[in-house]
């Protein structure tokens, strides 16, 4: 299942890139996902597989995504501190290394709405002046989304936007127009925007300042090692990199240096080329002929090397200084057979090295020959050299030299350093690894970072919403209000009718009564509650035949019904009804009724207005 759902999101990223030409798969997996699950919900979407089918049936879906996946949430001066490090650390070197007059360039990559490049411009021109700023400084801000550069192009920006903008730049830099505030067209023209694909267009190049604020967070790792390779390229000598607060260089210290890392402020590497080496003049050695033959006599005899050179017939011919003290020899030594001499045999068996030296007339070499000499407890080693030596032109074998080098202390030394490098070897090993769990821990921490960064970025964009929303719910609320307004006063008027009509009533002597279409009693009047006992709050809203008083409702519903369903005249019965009832104190009791009909202002009748008089009653 999990492996069909990563195979349905990989089509749809494929789709955005064939039918749109934005290639999302640098952008981190995770984000994009949790992005465009939100398209999902807010359409009741099962999977990608189906909204990709949507895609394809509502293009303008393509713009709703793409506002979702591209958050452009930005402001002026975002982190002031960070700016304020900015223009303390690094514009005034940047000034000072360019001669007076020469171009000033900069870069702003994932300008969004355009705040960022603006900002830097006011910078600049707080700087340099505003005369040199438009005559040296250029801008670029680049984005991905043609809509954000749309609006940073009309350069207009509202109340709310400018809120955290000091107000000596606001008046320095701004002009109020329809709609919110403009900047400054003599200093708009500096400012050039344009779409850039950081994944695969190419860099500005030659930039001495680039900002991407908030812009490599929301890529994958390799693909932020590609950008961040271009970054460096696009970069001139000595160049400046502004990151945002969540975005660091941990594996890039041979392209970047810190400036001020706490405020991601970074400079470019230089190259350094090493100078020319002077020569030495050359000296040149001259002496007398003479003594030439002292000369090599001398140099033999005090080399550092013990060296001996026996003659074509193996006897000991020459021994300098340094071979008589190690082999313990002495003048009557001279002349001897060398296969006489203890040396011939040790440190190591050297006749046959020698003859074989001679037979083929090369030299032979010992390695590492290991010497016990007796009586020392430290163990010698020497490197044997047999050289043959040959007379002349006539290239003819003459004798034999033998070469011992004392090579103990760089085999003690070679040896330490084997030991060395073993235990070296080890702590790099578990350097290594402490340094692979401190990368794969720096890793996650940035991801981390990186991931917080764009979940406040998402909750800022979530709280702009909800105060679009709020405003929305403020302005129907007020709505709400001005209706309710509207109704009490109402209800105030309808009051005061009321308490009219009431009062009308009470004011009436006669028993009132008044009944809807229904036959439900809508008015009761004193008068009424003296003659049949029932007061106003027991018959109100009841229907007329359910009263339990002495009227006879049959005889009198009949009339009502009839007024009710003709049009006869009540005024057709100048007598009125009269009927025969039971008052409330059980008398009979003979009464006459009137009736008015009740009428709308569009003549319908809605009800009957009944007065009713006693004409006697039996005592």
């Amino acid at each position: 299942m999990i492996v069909a759902e990563e195979h349905e999101f990989d089509d749809l990223l494929a789709m955005l890139k064939e039918t749109r030409g934005f290639d999302f798969t640098g952008y981190k997996r995770t984000t994009l996902m949790r992005r465009i699950s939100r398209r999902l919900e807010a359409l009741k979407l099962s999977d990608y597989g189906a909204y990709r089918d949507y895609l394809e049936l509502e293009p303008e879906e393509f713009n709703r995504l793409f506002d979702s996946l591209l958050i452009n949430v930005t402001s002026f001066f975002r982190d002031p501190a960070a700016w304020e490090a900015l223009r303390e650390s690094v514009l005034p070197a940047l000034v000072a290394a360019k001669p007076a007059g020469k171009a000033i360039r900069a870069w702003s990559a994932g300008c969004a709405t355009g705040e960022e490049a603006y900002s830097l411009a006011m910078m600049l021109a707080e700087e340099l002046g505003v005369e040199q700023f438009k005559e040296r400084v250029k801008i670029y801000a680049t984005d991905l989304d043609d809509k954000a550069l749309q609006v940073a192009r009309a350069a207009t920006y509202t109340e709310r936007q400018m809120g955290e903008l000091p107000t000596g730049l606001r008046e320095a830099y701004f002009e109020r127009v329809e709609g919110g505030f403009a900047f400054r067209r003599d200093l708009r023209r500096q400012v050039i925007f344009g779409r850039n694909d950081l994944t695969c267009d190419a860099p500005i190049s030659r930039v001495d300042l680039l900002l991407a604020r908030n812009t490599l967070m929301y890529f994958n790792t390799e693909t932020q090692l590609n950008i961040i390779r271009r970054f460096h390229f696009a970069l001139a000598s000595p160049g400046y990199l502004f990151l945002g607060k969540a975005e660091m260089l941990l594996n890039h210290a041979d392209r970047f240096q810190p400036v001020d890392l706490r405020m991601r402020l970074f400079t470019k590497c230089g190259t350094t080329l090493p100078g020319a080496r002077g020569q030495w003049p050359p000296d040149a050695l001259d002496g007398p002929h003479a003594m030439v033959a002292e000369l090599k006599t001398a140099a033999l005899a005090s080399g550092p090397v013990a060296q001996i050179a026996l003659d074509v017939n193996g006897r000991l011919a020459l021994v300098n200084s340094r071979a008589e003290v190690l082999f313990n020899l002495n003048l009557r030594d001279i002349g001897r057979p060398f296969q006489d001499l203890e040396m011939s045999y040790r440190p190591i068996e050297l006749r046959s090295v020698i003859e074989r030296a001679q037979s083929e007339l090369r030299a032979v070499e010992l390695r590492e020959v290991v010497w016990h000499r007796p009586g020392q407890t430290e163990v010698g080693v020497f490197d044997i050299s047999v050289m043959p030596l040959q007379s002349g032109e006539g290239a003819t074998l003459v004798g034999v030299s033998v070469s011992f080098y004392d090579v103990t202390r760089y085999r003690r030394l070679r040896d330490d350093l084997e030991q060395a490098n073993k235990e070296l070897g080890h702590a790099y090993e578990e350097l290594q690894s402490l340094n692979e769990e401190l990368e794969t821990t720096n890793e996650e921490l940035q991801s981390t970072n990186e991931e917080l960064e764009t979940t406040n970025e998402e909750l800022q964009s979530t709280n702009e919403e909800l105060e679009t929303m709020n405003e929305e719910l403020q302005s129907t609320n007020d709505e709400l209000q001005q209706l309710n307004d509207e109704l009490s006063a109402r209800s105030r008027d309808l009051d005061r009718a009321n308490e009219f009509v009431s009062s009308m009533v009470r004011s009436l002597g006669d028993a009132v009564a008044v009944v809807d279409s229904e036959l439900r009693v809508l008015v009761w009047s004193p008068g009424a509650e003296e003659l049949w006992g029932a007061r106003a709050d027991e018959t109100t809203g009841r229907p007329f035949a359910d009263l339990d008083i002495g009227l006879p409702f049959e005889a009198l519903s009949a009339h009502l019904r009839v007024l009710l369903a003709d049009g006869s005249d009540p005024r057709d019965w100048p007598d009125g009804v009269v009927l025969d009832a039971v008052n409330r104190r059980g008398k009979a009791t003979r009464f006459a009724v009137e009736f008015s009909r009740l009428r709308t202002e569009d003549d319908n009748v809605v009800g009957i207005i009944m007065v009713m008089d006693v004409l006697d009653s039996s005592e």
